[in-house]
Parts: structure tokens; C-alpha cells; sequence
């Protein structure tokens, strides 16, 4: 038991020694001074160094959105503004441009990819032919790293 007490006290006064030399260096260490600030170059203010990259808007995402949308920059985004986008998209299904769409130019894309499919040319897919008609959708990338090596010289 009395080496235990003396082991106790002696790790204690080696923490208290630690702590009261630790404190002496902080309160002598002095910081280096602050970088002197670079002044503009008379006939220069207000142009930016060529070396300095160029700053973000501080726009969202949904300003953004906004401005692709309000052609006429006004402010406001009207029925016929809101609508182009998708006049564009029917105008793409039109294919015979009367303005209306039939069946089969609605389904164009659906069609071709059946008669893909349909390698048979029978009017029917088996199995194998559906399986090719399924979405295609993009595999999240991995990041693979290497191996971790350890070597005793590393160690």
C-alpha cells in the first residue's frame, strides 16, 4: 500500500512540475506581428489583380431558377414566360406540326425503344428482349482506394 501512495504522489508532482513550466512558456511567448497591409497603387483603385480569382455571386439556387425564367428581365415571370419551356418540349413531340398530338407522336420514344427490343420481329417480347428495355440509370461513382501498406519502417 505505501508504494502505491508514493507512486500516486510522485505521478501528482510530476503533473503539478508539467503544469507550472507549461504556464511560465505561454506567458513569456510573444506573437510575430501582423502582416503590413498592401496598399493600391496610386491610379489603381478599384481594379482587380489578375491573380485573384473571381468572386461568387451570392445568388441561390433559386434565383437562379427565376432568372432563366423571366426572359425580359422585369422582375416578374408571366403565364407565356413560365409556359416556353414546355411549348418547346410539345413543339419537340409534334413531329408534323398541326398542334395537336396523336398517340403515336406522344409515344415516338416508347415505340422505337419496343421495335429495339423486339429483336425477334414478332410483335412480342420475351424475357430476355424486356430485360434490354429497362432504365438505364447512373451508377453513384466510387471512390476505390488503395490498400493500406505498413511496412516496419514505416511503424
Amino acid at each position: 500500500m505505501g508504494r502505491f501512495l508514493a507512486g500516486v504522489g510522485a505521478a501528482l508532482a510530476l503533473v503539478a512540475a508539467g503544469l507550472f513550466l507549461f504556464r511560465s512558456n505561454a506567458a513569456t511567448e510573444t506573437l510575430p506581428p501582423p502582416p503590413a497591409a498592401v496598399a493600391a497603387a496610386p491610379g489603381q483603385a478599384g481594379e482587380a489583380d489578375p491573380g485573384d480569382p473571381p468572386a461568387a455571386t451570392a445568388r441561390t439556387r433559386e434565383q437562379k431558377r427565376f432568372d432563366r425564367y423571366d426572359k425580359d428581365r422585369d422582375g416578374r415571370v408571366t403565364r407565356d414566360e413560365y409556359l416556353a419551356s414546355r411549348r418547346k418540349a410539345y413543339a419537340k413531340l409534334d413531329t408534323n406540326g398541326d398542334g395537336r398530338l396523336s398517340f403515336d407522336e406522344w409515344a415516338a420514344k416508347t415505340t422505337t425503344k419496343f421495335a429495339t427490343a423486339d429483336k425477334g420481329r414478332d410483335g412480342a417480347l420475351d424475357a430476355a428482349e424486356f430485360a434490354t428495355t429497362a432504365v438505364r440509370r447512373k451508377q453513384p461513382r466510387r471512390v476505390e482506394c488503395p490498400p493500406a501498406t505498413t511496412s516496419a519502417e514505416e511503424i
